[in-house]
């Protein structure tokens, strides 16, 4: 007779999902004003000469595509993929401080060299939220994008949960093409450039392996239904 219980990799990110869900919500929630109070303010205020990235063959080749806003503005529902997924508070304090110290850092390479993409890369579009998004998100903050350095971030703290709990491929690969998404919409909309978003790659890489070497030790407020064995240790 088939098992009444959901798969064990399902029942266990349903548990990382539902606890602490609360808190998960009001930390992403406050976090994000946060940092859009600093990225808002070095954006229109910038202390240092403005210096305008350049163009590359790859820029070239990307067309203007206003409906890749749906993905751009998708970020924000992202990012709360990997803290949603931590499996108890210590987990989460700790991924907070890393994607916490990935945005400082970010901000502050705004703050000693701002950067622009080239003058009216951006065209314009009747696509619904694209003329509030140029209206508030000027063509600055450019290097490195923040958006695909939070995303890379978050896909590869997302895969590792997806692997350690054995969750189906099909999973991890929807994860990668969510991010796959974020990361062309930033050349598509004319948000960024291309090396925007390689510098974004890199950082969020950067800080994205050591968060996944120093870290709590799994364990604790495991369901029932989730045996310990069937958990990949952290390495």
């Amino acid at each position: 007779m088939p098992s009444s219980h959901p798969p064990q990799w399902r029942a266990e990110l349903l548990f990382r999902i539902r606890h602490l869900l609360a808190l998960k919500i009001v930390g992403v929630t406050l976090f994000t004003w946060l940092f859009f109070i600093g990225y808002f303010q070095l954006l229109r205020h910038p202390v240092h000469p403005m210096t305008v990235m350049p163009l590359t063959a790859i820029d070239r080749m990307v067309p203007f595509q206003p409906e890749m806003l749906v993905a751009y503005f998708s970020l924000w529902f992202y990012v709360g993929l990997a803290p949603g997924l931590q499996r108890n508070f210590t987990e989460l304090v700790v991924y907070g401080l890393w994607v916490g110290a990935l945005c400082i850092a970010g901000l502050g390479l705004f703050h000693f060299w701002p950067t622009q993409v080239p003058p009216l890369m951006a065209g314009s579009s009747d696509f619904p939220g694209f003329a509030l998004m140029q209206g508030v998100d000027a063509p600055g903050n450019a290097c490195p994008s923040m958006h695909v350095a939070v995303a890379i971030f978050t896909a590869i703290r997302v895969d590792d949960v997806l692997h350690r709990t054995r969750a189906p491929v099909a999973l991890r690969l929807a994860n990668g093409l969510w991010f796959a998404a974020i990361a062309y919409s930033t050349l598509a909309v004319k948000q960024h450039v291309a090396l925007d978003a390689l510098a974004g790659a890199l950082l969020g890489i950067a800080f994205a392996w050591p968060s996944m070497r120093w870290r709590p030790a799994p364990g604790g407020n495991a369901p029932a239904v989730f045996g310990g064995a069937d958990i990949i240790p952290y390495r």
